[in-house]
């Protein structure tokens, strides 16, 4: 077994919107990491003052990202892709660990898939 939680259809649904949440968040922090003019001014800033309001919005994108990856790998949830909003559940099927899986935009966790399948082998739910 690779994770030591596993959820249920039920608990991964539950928790479903609090981890796209989390997720919003990291693409917000990660979009003030990104941003050039914030970058550019802080090499530009003298090492004294941590670059200004630029320095700022960059330590706080960068906290708010690390603290986000925090929540989600103390919930062990995985994952897969930040701009698909790609999630992968830990669970049990038949004694198995395999991965509950979710999508932005799905309206419901429907697929599941084999740890080295990936999203190409999701399969629907209720495919034995």
């Amino acid at each position: 077994m690779i994770h030591a939680r596993h959820y249920t259809l039920a608990e991964a649904s539950e928790l479903l919107p609090r981890v796209v949440e989390i997720i919003e968040r990291m693409r917000v922090a990660r979009n003030q990491l990104g941003d050039r003019e914030a970058r550019d001014a802080l090499s530009e800033a003298g090492p004294t003052n941590g670059g200004g309001t630029p320095g700022r919005t960059v330590s706080q994108g960068f906290l708010a990202l690390r603290d986000s990856m925090i929540e989600l790998r103390e919930l062990e949830v995985v994952l897969r892709d930040l701009d698909r909003g790609l999630l992968d559940f830990p669970s049990l099927r038949d004694g198995r660990e395999v991965y509950l899986c979710w999508q932005d935009g799905e309206d419901a966790i429907r697929f599941w898939h084999e740890p080295d399948a990936g999203f190409g082998g999701r399969r629907p739910l209720d495919d034995g």
